[in-house]
């Protein structure tokens, strides 16, 4: 490939930066627009063009490019949409007269339910967390408490990872009931604590306090969880990897557990217990009631499930080979 033009990305820069500033899009997301966008930038540089004068026809053969090239069906669909989004800004910005990314099509996704848990599996695996706290001593038993604190606030309150990680200290100081978090996008929403996430913060703080169990780097401390990272705060990788651990120790297949899983298992249980839709789509932190939807769809999959498994009519179908 030809070696790119600097000069010629600058709009894409300023992009970016509408991204960050006024629709508070999250540093991994505006990563994820920078690797696309200069992907397309370095197609374009092997036609001699810049994005802001390339065609339609340029657009469409790179689109083809990216079907030839073998991208999965989710990545072609994530850098089209991200064309698409360059190419209006650029338009209402005035830098083009037209969008060369109006007709474009990108590939169709197939529906992909969330992955989640039954209430009986989040429940083993919020004891098993228990359990440790009864077993472990010292610092394992700061960890232990930290874990079992952070799952019982992220299945309370359906939480993403990247939000529970980076609560800061004073996110306790207002009422005990109720946790104020700023999500995507920089708003803020109010998200429940149940007694159970309560009391299990209690018993961290209270050992987090003691001498004997921390470091004097990580007290006091800024994050409510935090760590000897370069953030200051348990990552979102360290807490995935403790709890497959514990998934594997609580009799769980490790594949079927994350912390996004338990915000799944958040959202289904609700639903499945009578929830409002908006009322969960508030609780997520969702902009779109569309995203939220797919939990409906979850359920519908279940009791479909449960039909077929247990309907004595449905297994007469099934052993008549019908």
């Amino acid at each position: 490939m030809s070696q790119p033009d600097p000069g010629a990305r600058a709009n894409i820069r300023t992009f970016l930066e509408m991204q960050a500033a006024e629709k508070g899009a999250a540093r991994n997301t505006l990563d994820a627009y920078a690797r696309d966008l200069e992907d397309l930038a370095l197609f374009l540089d092997d036609l001699g063009r810049v994005p802001e004068d390339a065609t339609p026809d340029d657009l469409a053969a790179y689109v083809q490019h990216l079907t030839e090239a073998g991208f999965a069906t989710t990545t072609r669909a994530r850098k089209i949409s991200a064309v698409r989004q360059l190419y209006r800004f650029l338009m209402m910005e005035g830098i083009v007269e037209e969008d060369a990314a109006a007709g474009l099509s990108g590939p169709k996704l197939a529906r992909v339910l969330p992955k989640t848990l039954s209430i009986t599996e989040v429940e083993r695996l919020l004891e098993t967390a228990r359990q440790r706290t009864e077993t472990a001593t010292g610092r394992e038993r700061l960890r232990a408490l930290r874990l079992h604190a952070m799952l019982e606030v992220l299945y309370a309150s359906g939480m993403r990872v990247s939000e529970l990680v980076a609560l800061p200290r004073q996110v306790l100081n207002g009422d005990p009931r109720v946790l104020t978090i700023t999500g995507k996008g920089q708003r803020q929403r109010l998200v429940p604590l149940n007694n159970e996430a309560r009391m299990a913060l209690d018993r961290y703080l209270v050992a987090l306090a003691d001498p004997a169990n921390t470091s004097p780097s990580l007290r006091p401390a800024k994050w409510l969880f935090p760590a000897k990272s370069a953030e200051g705060h348990v990552t979102r990788q360290h807490l995935g990897v403790e709890l497959k651990e514990l998934a594997g120790e609580a009799g769980l297949d490790p594949e079927r557990v994350s912390p996004h899983v338990l915000r799944h298992a958040f959202a289904s249980h609700l639903l499945d217990r009578g929830a409002d839709l908006r009322a969960v789509q508030q609780l997520l932190g969702h902009a779109d009631i569309s995203t939220t939807q797919i939990y409906t769809h979850v359920l519908e999959e279940r009791l479909k499930k449960v039909v077929y498994e247990n309907h004595p009519l449905a297994k007469v179908k099934t052993e008549a080979g019908e």
